[in-house]
């Protein structure tokens, strides 16, 4: 090649960045498989990486807007999937692949493992005890709903309440219940009831995507669920869906509609429970009768008795009285052969000197008197 016959010539800068635009428009964004090394976040929100195999490695870059959509960073070792393209850096010509998407190739991906960290951090805690559960009101009078207030799910509520049991009030506190700051409105939801007057709670919504629940498993809502001063019921997704809520809530329902049924009485089961409960009270009060009359009989026989007895030792104290007197009656002494003397007013004559002649006395003999006179 003739040095001559060249054009004129051009900046380094200029030359990795015609290098930077001929990589970028010939080489589409690719998805690339590698191991994970030397993940490096910086404060600015942007990572640094590399990707590597066993036979090669390449320099990546992940900006912030980009990097804050990840539910959680790899792990060293990781085996990912990068979604990106080459490019390069101008100021230093290193050829580097600036990636917009990374998950991994196990199962549940960066969401797993963040909602690993999550339960972790709950159950040391203690808000995934069982004992923590609490039993859901049997007839609720109120029932406030979070979720969102266009959503199917708050249809389906409000169609199970009207058919099984129209006269409990629902309080709906509405709430996003996907995308950004999704977590912070249902908690705020959450939190809104406490001053409803509500006896439970259902918090829910349809089915989706693992990114789409993922509000559910955040750390805010469960705390708020955790805190809430009545049972709460988890009825997010389907019934294969589990999330973060389903654990901590009182009660986990597969579906909206199922939540309803649980926290709503039945008609006819509420009535088939009156039923019982009056039999229940008219059995008792029937026993409670027989055993007041038995009481009563009882204690009618052992009064009578008591009188019996009480009665008797009377008269014994009676006789044994009246024998006492009958010993130290003057009477007595009458049966005995004596006979007394009385004088006017009946005034018993005990002297001689009583006796002055001509005068009148009775004689008190056992039979009766007889009239006397002193000669």
């Amino acid at each position: 090649m003739n040095p001559e016959a060249t054009p004129r010539p051009i900046t380094v800068y200029r030359l990795n960045a015609v290098i930077k635009g001929t990589l970028e428009q010939r080489l589409p964004p690719v998805w690339v498989i590698g191991e994970i090394s030397q993940w490096k976040p910086w404060s600015n929100g942007n990572v640094y990486f590399n990707l590597k195999d066993k036979r090669a490695s390449i320099r990546c870059v992940m900006w912030g807007r980009d990097a804050q959509r990840l539910p959680a960073h790899p792990t060293e070792g990781m085996q990912v999937r990068v979604f990106g393209h080459v490019t390069m850096f101008e100021q230093r010509g290193d050829l580097q692949f600036q990636a917009h998407a990374l998950e991994t190739e196990a199962a549940g991906g960066l969401w797993k493992i963040r909602f690993e960290k999550v339960r972790a951090k709950l159950e040391k805690d203690g808000l995934l005890a069982p004992e923590r559960k609490r039993p859901l009101p049997r007839f609720p009078k109120a029932v406030g709903v979070v979720t969102s207030a266009e959503g199917a799910a708050v249809h389906d509520i409000i169609n199970v309440v009207k058919k099984r049991a129209p006269w409990i009030k629902l309080v709906l506190s509405s709430a996003r219940v996907q995308g950004e700051g999704a977590a912070i409105d249902i908690a705020n939801a959450i939190r809104r009831l406490e001053h409803a007057d509500v006896d439970v709670v259902i918090v829910g919504r349809g089915g989706g995507s693992s990114e789409d629940l993922w509000a559910f498993n955040e750390e805010i809502v469960a705390r708020a669920i955790a805190a809430s001063p009545v049972p709460v019921v988890s009825a997010v997704g389907h019934e294969t869906d589990t999330t973060i809520a389903d654990m901590i809530a009182d009660l986990r329902a597969p579906t909206p509609s199922a939540a309803a049924e649980r926290t709503d009485p039945d008609r006819e089961a509420m009535l088939r429970d009156f039923d019982g409960r009056m039999q229940r009270m008219t059995n008792a009060s029937r026993r409670r009768i027989t055993q007041a009359r038995s009481f009563t009989e009882s204690v009618t026989r052992d009064m009578m008795r008591n009188l019996r007895m009480l009665t008797r030792a009377r008269e014994q104290r009676m006789r044994a009285s009246a024998g006492k007197l009958e010993v130290l009656s003057p009477l007595a002494a009458l049966n005995r052969g004596y006979s007394v003397a009385l004088g006017e007013n009946g005034r018993v004559l005990k002297r001689t000197a009583e006796f002055a002649p001509g005068s009148d006395f009775t004689l008190r003999v056992s039979d009766g008197s007889v009239e006397c006179r002193v000669p």
